[in-house]
């Protein structure tokens, strides 16, 4: 018997590869065919009330996804040829391709002008990934920059707000729903006084920009004005105060891992029983309260709709303040200047200007498509609204269009603060995150989280002590503390 040749063999073997291949190609033709008429013969069969031609344009379309979902395998496919080629390319001439560089849109300038158009494609095929390594980045860097100093644990329940006193000696102030309001030692974390005027949850503290008062709202439908004295302990400072977050990873969290309210230290601190004014007027929950500059008068929001003005020394009603359609959610005053800023559930928030004590007008922003949840006054004539739409956005007095900067995030946002002297704004979001942006909407930083520090709730608010040496940021929410934080600002911003 002849013996075929090497060449011969080879060809023969190459040509019952191909026949066997169109072979099945056929195959699986005919059987996505067969599998499609079934799939038909199967609809038809159903007692289903959908008209017949419905149904085959049903079945139609759900042919089209899957042509398109298998030409986008295909080009996948020849991408990562393409790529493999280029990288071939580059290793060549010394260079090489990565996604951090992509991601910045760099390419090494001896590359080719056909390379330099692949760069593009490689840019959109590997966004998701590069954005993952530089928040991986960010997230390692935000540990050195951003340290958690304290833990302040006493309330019973879930924190609405934290404030910090604007008087000597600084406090720190904090309003929970087990009906009461603490003010807290910043340095040990120990309970300095706590008050129990009111009989509904208390939603928010203000401190009087000149006295040691403080200002509470209630859902008890009232808004309190009481008066503190403190004594500042002796700080002892110990190596678990300073402790940096090590922990990498995140977990879920049970109750049983809450901090437990009945060995808190806030049962053995001076208690305020009293109010020294009560302001009445509202007819539903008071959910915010705040000074106007100067501290002669008070404004409160209530889920009544309205907001009202009080004179602090009378405690008469002197202006209510109307036209929100929902219930608002927040107020906030101006550091120098008459202006209120008042949100709702009803997607806008207003500013009340009571400069000219003549006039009282009132200007509507509308850029939000989900509840306002808070919105305050920074630097100059700016405004920084947050929202449930998981937006954040800086506007102009001067410009209601439109805002001039716009943050997307991945959760609803709460009450915000911004830090005035750097303008940083800290969100705190429902998903126990905590961001830090500047006024451009460019991220910063977010606070660290681990299995054993940070925050296991949500998390309501945020309070900046920009001339605190120890804690210039504080945080709270519903795992009943609050945190102290150190943020090293020039640190943060020259990362920017």
């Amino acid at each position: 018997m002849p013996i075929e040749s090497g060449s011969c063999a080879s060809a023969r073997q190459a040509k019952q590869k191909r026949k066997s291949h169109s072979l099945s190609i056929r195959r699986t033709n005919s059987s996505e065919q067969e599998r499609a008429g079934l799939q038909r013969d199967m609809l038809e069969g159903q007692d289903s009330k959908l008209p017949s031609s419905v149904r085959n344009t049903l079945l139609e379309l759900f042919g089209q996804i899957e042509r398109e979902f298998e030409n986008l395998y295909i080009e996948n496919l020849e991408l990562r040829r393409e790529v493999d080629t280029l990288n071939e390319r580059l290793a060549a001439e010394g260079q090489t391709v990565d996604g951090a560089e992509l991601s910045k849109g760099q390419l090494k300038t001896k590359a080719s002008h056909s390379t330099s158009q692949l760069s593009q494609k490689l840019k959109t095929t590997y966004k998701a990934s590069t954005s993952k390594i530089v928040s991986s980045f960010k997230t390692t860097t935000s540990r050195a920059i951003c340290q958690l100093v304290k833990e302040y644990i006493g309330h019973r329940d879930g924190i609405w707000d934290v404030s910090v006193a604007k008087t000597q000696p600084v406090v720190l102030g904090t309003a929970s729903a087990d009906h009461t309001a603490l003010l807290w030692s910043i340095e040990t974390g120990k309970c300095l006084v706590k008050y129990v005027g009111h009989v509904g949850s208390v939603n928010s503290i203000k401190f009087h920009p000149t006295e040691q008062v403080a200002l509470t709202a209630s859902g008890d439908q009232t808004a309190h004005i009481w008066r503190y004295i403190v004594q500042l302990p002796t700080p002892q400072p110990t190596a678990a105060d300073c402790n940096q977050v090590s922990g990498e990873d995140e977990f879920e969290f049970s109750d049983k891992d809450e901090p437990d309210g009945d060995g808190d230290g806030s049962s053995d601190c001076p208690t305020v029983r009293a109010p020294l004014t009560s302001l009445k007027s509202h007819q539903g929950v008071v959910i915010a309260a705040d000074w106007l500059v100067g501290g002669k008068q008070a404004v409160t929001a209530s889920w009544d709709r309205t907001a009202n003005l009080y004179d602090v020394e009378t405690s008469e009603l002197v202006h209510s303040l109307t036209g929100h359609d929902q219930e608002l959610t927040h107020c906030c005053t101006h550091p120098t200047q008459r202006l209120v800023v008042t949100s709702s559930r009803d997607t806008t928030f207003r500013l009340w200007d009571f400069r000219d004590p003549s006039i009282h007008s009132v200007n509507v922003f509308q850029g939000h498509t989900d509840t306002v949840t808070s919105a305050v006054f920074t630097v100059g004539d700016n405004v920084v609204s947050g929202s449930d739409d998981r937006t954040v956005k800086v506007w102009d007095l001067k410009n209601m269009r439109s805002p001039i900067a716009t943050i997307r995030t991945d959760s609803a946002v709460n009450r915000i603060n911004v830090c005035v002297g750097q303008r940083i704004i800290a969100l705190p979001h429902d998903n126990r995150q905590v961001r830090l942006f500047d006024m451009s909407g460019v991220r910063l930083a977010r606070l660290p989280r681990s299995n054993r520090q940070g925050h296991r709730r949500m998390v309501c608010c945020s309070a900046w002590s920009e001339d605190h040496p120890i804690c210039n940021l504080f945080t709270c929410g519903f795992d009943r503390q609050a945190i102290g934080w150190n943020i090293n600002i020039p640190a943060l911003l020259q990362e920017k």
